[in-house]
């Protein structure tokens, strides 16, 4: 929920909490009307062009360096954050409301560079929170039981409040997860296999495989949950106004504002007081006079901050379904498999006759509130389905890699992850699974890391 990378085709990508840069407008001012609105989102939400940059966000949970199940107090971390501000990184540091961390580099101009300037950040991260007696753990989900809100402000009390109206995910969400999230170029204006309207229906329908090749996030809260991904559960938890994609056969300029005008405000920005809209606003409401003041651009800028869905167009395509990932560099995984099968032309052909045929299972509703989408969330690579895809799709990625001119190490990276993991059916919630669980029959957790827990329900993680 902080600064996404920019690629090169998108405008200035501020944090979550900021404010995007809006295309120049000539001639006398005019107020804002509904066409308006809609044309400001047609225009800044999908900036087509050649797809050439490539950028990464990690989210990362932060456990006591020798205790992971020891509890951070709020003062630790404030104090942690407060050295951390000011480290010398290329990418830029934030921190979630539940104190965990994010790095978002910025955009780079090839998937190798990208992955050279993360890690080296990562470097001096990792070191610098060693010398405080702490570390980040690469997990989708908190594990242990979390502590306070970190941030106290105007705009996260308003989301958790409204959140909390649908229920406890939304809070777990803020507070207990952690990702990777792939930032690509929209692609071209033009029909084809690199065209934008391609790239993202390949995103929606790619998504569910990387949901369950990258899904680590089992427990949550001390508890099993019988998800492999509980952070994807706690997504589709929210409510549909927030967290759904527009339907994915409709054009995609056209279908992403539709949606964000149909979408719930979740907050009006105010001198004083409280943040909260009014119950059941929209932003069409509000721009139709519906709300308690006049609606602003900077209002529907704010707006799109506070839509959560799958793939987020921001100028450029922001995959979100992936989890943390285990490891000091788990995280090179997803993105350069992410990258290979979108810039790669070829690869970008073959991954979309892969993942075609899954759109059929995309019943009940948009990502991620359909069929698909919880399989994925629920069994990762169990579903032969999503294993066979999974699978192909790798494969795909290895041979693509050294075209991207991406080195050795990363391609026998990303090789060594799908030979332990995706050719075998399992992702890396199945290695913390073996963890927790004596797989005899009729037994309950075993010694571990949930083992202060009980196992849970499938339908039980929010």
């Amino acid at each position: 929920m902080s600064q996404s990378p920019t690629p090169s085709s998108a405008s200035s990508h501020p944090p979550d909490g900021g404010l995007p840069a809006w295309p120049t407008r000539t001639g006398p001012a005019v107020a804002p009307s509904e066409d308006s609105f809609s044309e400001l989102v047609r225009g800044i939400c999908f900036k087509t062009g050649p797809p050439r940059t490539v950028g990464v966000e990690l989210e990362w949970l932060v456990h006591d360096a020798a205790d992971p199940l020891r509890e951070v107090s709020a003062d630790r971390l404030r104090a942690a954050h407060t050295v951390l501000k000011d480290l010398p990184l290329n990418s830029l540091f934030t921190v979630e409301p539940g104190g965990q961390l994010e790095l978002s580099s910025a955009p780079a101009p090839s998937l190798a560079v990208c992955v050279e300037q993360v890690s080296a950040d990562m470097v001096v991260l990792r070191g610098a929170l060693a010398a405080l007696g702490l570390r980040v753990t690469g997990l989708g989900t908190e594990p242990s039981l979390p502590g306070e809100r970190l941030l106290r402000e105007p705009r996260y009390d308003a989301m958790e409040r409204y959140l909390d109206r649908a229920g406890p995910a939304g809070r777990h969400m803020m507070r207990s997860s952690a990702s990777v999230q792939v930032c690509l170029d929209a692609g071209y204006e033009e029909p084809g296999p690199q065209g934008h309207h391609r790239r993202w229906r390949l995103a929606h329908l790619l998504g569910p495989v990387l949901v369950a090749a990258f899904a680590n996030s089992p427990v949550l809260q001390g508890r099993l949950t019988g998800w492999r991904s509980t952070r994807q559960s706690l997504w589709a938890a929210i409510e549909p106004g927030r967290s759904a994609a527009p339907p994915l056969d409709a054009e995609p300029r056209r279908a992403w504002t539709e949606r964000v005008l149909d979408a719930p405000v979740m907050c009006v920005r105010a001198e004083d007081g409280p943040w909260d809209a009014p119950r059941g606003l929209t932003f069409r409401d509000w721009v139709r006079g519906g709300g308690p003041r006049p609606v602003t651009e900077q209002d529907l800028a704010y707006h799109l901050t506070t839509l959560f869905p799958p793939v987020r167009p921001r100028g450029h395509l922001e995959l979100r379904m992936i989890d943390a990932q285990p490891g000091e560099d788990g995280w090179r995984v997803p993105l350069a498999v992410t990258c290979a099968l979108f810039d790669d032309a070829e690869s970008s052909e073959t991954a979309y006759r892969l993942v075609k045929p899954l759109a059929e299972r995309a019943t009940g509703g948009p990502a991620p509130h359909n069929a698909l989408w919880r399989d994925a969330a629920r069994s990762g690579l169990a579903d032969p389905e999503l294993r066979e895809a999974a699978t192909a799709c790798f494969a795909t990625a290895l041979q693509a890699l050294p075209r991207l001119g991406v080195g050795e190490e990363l391609t026998a990276q990303v090789d060594a992850f799908a030979e332990r993991y995706t050719r075998a059916g399992r992702c890396p919630a199945d290695d913390f699974l073996d963890t927790c669980l004596d797989i005899r029959p009729g037994r309950g957790p075993a010694e571990g890391p949930a083992a202060h827990g009980t196992v849970r329900g499938e339908d039980a993680p929010a």
